[in-house]
């Protein structure tokens, strides 16, 4: 049915349609017949008359006018006098045209059907007059009218835990809503938690009469008919519940107040704040740079080298600890004075002067002076280490050198008298042989340092060296070393030739041995390996293939045999040669390979033979039985995979669709999000099979491409794509209502998005963002001044530096960028509001309306209010006011 009223601005259209169906409900006729006449007397008392029956005393159209110039506050035409039917049809028509000139638009709301006391019309007219001039203009957040009401109430009522508003009926069926309105704005008119949800026809009462003898709000609703009614008449508490919200609009426009002021002394106390860090930081460095400096200004020593190098040392902490911090706060200071300076000029505040001899330039100064000194005290330091290294060299050259002589000397003697090379094998003699060749060539090259060290020594001994005893000493216990090693290492030689030639004839029958065990020995070891290997195999192909190879190592072992004979015959004679020249249990050094050992492994590989004969019977018919689980699993999984992919597909082509709406949008996604919750047994059956699959120890699947995962990790994607743009696209609806923007341009922000995002992934690198700010008509110039302002804009969309811009940051910006700005003005009139009109405000209001912190800033810097109306305690808010955007040293 079409509606029978409707405004041009659509502001409640598709909530508020007058039902004619719903009017013959009796005991809703009933509701609004009490509601609407109480409304009407609440007015028409205004001009001294009321209303006792709402169809009948409205049928001439007189006080119909009147009650629309009572609450528009305008003078409509003059009304008709006389008592005929078309009198009467006139000033119903000039009360309507009224109506209609007031932008609502009336539908199949005709004077005849007023004239004639038609009850259904006359309560559609009334509603469409309270809409207009009681509901229309009520706004929280630039919702609707109806929606705008009803968070109102649910602000206002969230204190209250027993109390949930969330409609214009039930919610008010038991009557502690209405009471916690009152209560909210004036606890002194009723104890709200004396309250029970078990009384509600007392605690409607209760609401009532206190609203009609304190608050002037005249019974519209009747407590026995909201109890007793299975639904009460939403237009009705609509009605009632709109006469609260005028009646406590002062409070609310208090609370706006506040919350401006608020924001304002936010940034204020934020500015403050980077001034006293930048007075300290500024006040530390300039102290640590005074006590520097005479510290590098002093070129004294105690002229001894030790004492010159803890100096050095000195310095260098200094440069490496104690400098790269200060140069730090030195930076840090600079970056904090510019974003000081930008956040006091963006908020229209004056730059900020610090205290005398705190500049950024007196800083520098500083600093200059400080590294001046720095550079001649590290080219003196330097000269002075130079000079006392000179004395010192030669003393430490001879030393040094010594020491090296010494150290490569040590244990020398004992290794060349040492008879380590008997009971060797042939092998380890001539390693030492050559070892010991080695060492004679070592022994040659030494000998330029022995002669050093005695011409130092001469040479110190010219010179008349303090700790000539010493040296002298030292370099004889050299030379008396260095002739015995010559001795040494001839007698050494002699005696490694004659036992090599000794070990050579054992030797050769060992390299017999070696050559042929070593490689039956590995092959022992692999046969073993792989008659013992926990094979694992996924298919009956690979287990064939395990049979066959089995057959085939079964059919060499006789040959094996034979060459295991044959070894054990050669390690036999190389026992027997041994023990002739008088050498138990030699040891073969070209192979660790035991006889023992090759006899015991080939009885282990004898053995092993027919046990994997059974093993790999058993290995056949478990994977037989696997293979009919791969197929009934890839049955179901070739079906669920591509199922998946086309969901994703539809769930990402939604929020791109620029001609549908966000609404359709938002359908379309609850939609999907519906029919995947209906799809999801088919997961629950693959998961049976796949825990079945696991069991069985299957991992690969030739007969689909798809694994339970990632079927898994798709479905995870399906749900987190359809929860992810539901919320993006409620979002936008919120940004889009609570910012004033219309559909075109919320259409036009995500166009302008989607155009430079080519590849879908909701976010845009810095040249992309930049490109579609010049699309959406932003004039960023290709200079310096145009890279700062637009590293500005990044430093807003991108505060964590991550690189690039989400669609949400875009959108957020851009519903910023169109918000208004305080003004001292207007942080003046919101003052102005919470003192009622007076020009001064005490400290009990600041408390009262503001956050603690915020009510004692205020308190702290507000002068006291001079005027002759001042009352004890009073503050001047005007002058706190202009102060806020004149200086910034409040």
């Amino acid at each position: 049915m079409a509606n029978e009223y409707d405004y041009d601005d659509d502001y409640m259209q598709g909530e508020d349609e007058w039902d004619r169906e719903q009017l013959l409900d009796p005991a809703w006729e009933k509701q609004q017949k009490k509601t609407f006449t109480a409304w009407c007397n609440s007015h028409l008392r205004k001009a001294g008359t009321q209303i006792e029956n709402i169809e009948e005393d409205f049928r001439n159209g007189l006080k119909l006018m009147l009650l629309l110039e009572v609450i528009s506050g305008e003078q409509l035409p003059k009304p008709d006098r006389g008592r005929m039917r078309f009198h009467k049809i006139a000033n119903v028509n000039k009360a309507l045209d009224f109506i209609a000139g007031k932008g609502v638009k009336l539908v199949s709301i005709g004077a005849e059907e007023i004239v004639d006391g038609n009850v259904k019309m006359t309560l559609g007219m009334i509603w469409t007059i309270i809409l207009r001039f009681a509901i229309q203009d009520i706004t929280v957040e630039e919702l609707t009218a109806k929606e705008g009401l009803l968070l109102w109430c649910q602000r206002k009522t969230a204190p209250y835990k027993n109390v949930n508003v969330q409609n214009f009926h039930l919610s008010w069926k038991d009557g502690l809503a209405f009471c916690a309105l009152i209560h909210r704005h004036r606890p002194e008119l009723l104890d709200f938690y004396k309250l029970s949800r078990d009384n509600p026809l007392e605690n409607l009462n209760t609401a009532f009469d206190v609203a009609e003898k304190h608050l002037d709000i005249p019974r519209m609703l009747d407590p026995e008919d909201m109890v007793n009614s299975v639904k009460p008449d939403e237009r009705s508490v609509m009605a009632y519940v709109s006469s609260y919200y005028h009646a406590f609009s002062g409070a609310q426009q208090a609370e706006t107040a506040a919350n401006r002021i608020c924001k304002v002394l936010k940034v204020n106390q934020e500015n403050e704040r980077l001034m006293e860090e930048y007075e300290r930081l500024a006040s530390d460095l300039l102290a640590w740079i005074k006590k520097t400096t005479p510290w590098l200004e002093n070129r004294t020593t105690d002229n001894t080298l030790p004492g010159t190098q803890r100096k050095l040392d000195e310095f260098r902490d200094y440069r490496r600890k104690q400098k790269p911090p200060k140069l730090e706060d030195k930076a840090k200071l600079e970056n904090s004075f510019n974003t000081l300076q930008t956040r006091l000029r963006l908020s229209n505040r004056p730059a900020y002067l610090p205290t005398e001899g705190k500049m950024v330039s007196d800083i520098a100064n500083a600093w200059k002076g400080l590294e001046f000194a720095e550079k001649g005290f590290e080219e003196w330091l330097l000269s002075e280490l130079q000079r006392l290294e000179r004395l010192d060299h030669l003393a430490q050259k001879f030393r040094h050198r010594c020491e090296i002589h010494e150290d490569w000397a040590e244990g020398k003697e004992d290794m060349l008298q040492s008879q380590d090379f008997k009971r060797c094998r042939l092998n380890d003699v001539k390693a030492m042989k050559k070892k010991h060749e080695a060492f004679e060539s070592d022994l040659a090259a030494h000998q330029d340092r022995v002669e050093q060290i005695a011409a130092i020594a001469q040479e110190l001994n010219a010179l008349e060296y303090h700790d000539i005893i010493a040296v002298n000493k030292r370099c004889q216990l050299i030379c008396e070393q260095w002739d015995r090693l010559g001795t040494l290492t001839a007698t050494r030689r002699v005696a490694l030739d004659e036992a090599e030639n000794i070990l050579e004839k054992i030797d050769s029958l060992h390299l017999e041995f070696a050559k042929r065990a070593a490689p039956f020995n590995n092959w022992l070891d692999g046969a073993k390996e792989d008659l013992l290997d926990m094979f694992i195999v996924h298919t009956t192909e690979e287990i064939q293939e395990l049979f066959e190879a089995h057959e085939q190592f079964k059919s060499t072992l006789p040959e094996a045999d034979k060459e295991f004979n044959a070894i054990m015959r050669l390690a036999q004679q190389a026992q027997s040669l041994s023990s002739s020249i008088g050498i138990s249990n030699p040891e073969n050094p070209y192979t660790t390979v035991d006889p023992k050992d090759i006899s015991n492994k080939w009885g282990d590989v004898k053995q092993l033979v027919p046990q994997r004969d059974g093993v790999l019977s058993g290995e056949m018919a478990k994977q037989q039985k696997n293979e009919r689980l791969r197929r009934e699993f890839a049955q179901k999984a070739n079906v669920v995979g591509p199922w998946i992919e086309t969901q994703l597909d539809a769930v990402a082509s939604i929020t791109i669709q620029l001609k549908a709406s966000l609404e359709d949008q938002l359908n379309k996604l609850h939609h999907y999000e519906k029919s995947v919750q209906q799809y999801k047994p088919h997961m629950d059956d693959l998961e049976t099979i796949n825990q079945e699959v696991q069991e069985a120890m299957i991992f690969e699947n030739r007969y689909t491409h798809y694994t339970m995962e990632t079927l898994r990790v798709g479905w995870e994607q399906l749900l987190t794509a359809i929860a992810r743009n539901i919320n993006e696209v409620e979002n936008q609806i919120l940004t889009r209502d609570s910012k004033g923007i219309s559909e075109d341009q919320m259409n036009e922000f995500r166009a302008s998005f989607n155009h430079f995002d080519k590849n879908r992934t909701r976010r845009l690198e810095p040249k992309e963002f930049k490109a579609c700010l010049v699309s959406l008509g932003y004039n960023i110039r290709e200079d310096r001044q145009g890279d700062a302002d637009f590293q500005r804009i990044m430093s807003i969309v991108d505060p964590n530096h991550s690189g690039y811009v989400t669609f949400e940051s875009f959108l957020d910006f851009m519903t910023r960028e169109t918000a208004d700005t305080d003004t001292a003005e207007q942080v003046m009139q919101s003052f102005k509001i919470l003192a009622a009109d007076k020009p001064f405000i005490t400290a009990q209001i600041l408390r009262q309306e503001l956050p603690p912190d915020q009510a004692e800033y205020c308190i702290q810097r507000m002068a006291p209010y001079s005027g002759r109306d001042a009352v004890p305690g009073a503050l001047d808010y005007m002058s706190f006011s202009t102060a806020l955007y004149g200086e910034s040293d409040l």
